[in-house]
């Protein structure tokens, strides 16, 4: 059986002046499912990514991990379909700008709370077509590079494992879109997916088939508490 696993970027930067780029901590999150995939023996045939920072550096990690080096990895296709939406062009959609700017400056638990319900409405609405965030694609165009990310892995990886770097809107669509669920699922389980996360799909050249999803299993020890992140 054909393996897609799709794994979340590593943590990012989240409240920093540039979000797309790892922490230290998202770094080790994802070296160390290298070596998880390495202890298990699971090598890949073809990788994909996104076209952000954070997907590339996410990517390196775990090569590194692997212990073999990008060099014994087949080279990853850049698809630009896999790219996270812009979670500030929602949250600046739904806000005023002072309002805007009230919630970015406050940095308490509330408001790190706030900022999520506020994200979750905007993308309910950007899926219902309600509002266009400036400098976005429509939720449909959204949906369709996910769609054809997929549909490539059906059609010319059967028989193989394969690797997908991506952010954490584009898997739960993705995992929405296998499912035939509808947008508010794949906000649901967007708002849920872990750092390093791993979800995977078995294929065949005519369907995609869940068999995990949001899976952290290589941080499953005493030696990686604290590690668990989701932003």
């Amino acid at each position: 059986m054909s393996t897609l696993y799709l794994v979340r970027h590593g943590q990012a930067s989240f409240g920093a002046a540039d979000y797309d780029q790892l922490s230290e901590l998202g770094a080790r999150q994802c070296r160390r499912l290298g070596e998880y995939f390495a202890e298990r023996g699971i090598r890949f045939d073809a990788v994909l990514m996104g076209s952000l920072r954070r997907h590339a550096q996410s990517h390196a990690a775990l090569a590194e991990g692997l212990g073999k080096g990008l060099g014994n990895m087949p080279a990853p296709r850049v698809w630009p379909g896999l790219n996270e939406y812009d979670s500030e062009a929602l949250i600046r959609a739904v806000l005023t700008p002072d309002e805007f700017d009230r919630m970015a400056a406050d940095r308490s638990p509330e408001g790190y709370r706030a900022h999520f319900r506020v994200l979750r409405t905007a993308l309910n609405r950007w899926a219902e077509g309600e509002i266009e965030p400036r400098g976005m694609p429509s939720w449909r165009a959204f949906v369709g590079g996910i769609v054809g990310a997929l549909d490539l892995v059906r059609e010319r990886h059967h028989g193989g494992q394969v690797l997908i770097v991506s952010s954490g809107g584009p898997i739960a669509t993705a995992v929405a879109q296998v499912l035939g669920a509808p947008h508010q699922t794949a906000v649901e389980l967007n708002l849920r997916i872990r750092n390093s996360a791993v979800t995977e799909f078995s294929f065949t050249p005519k369907r995609h088939m869940l068999q995990s999803f949001n899976g952290i299993p290589h941080l499953d020890a005493p030696a990686y508490d604290g590690w668990v992140s989701y932003s």
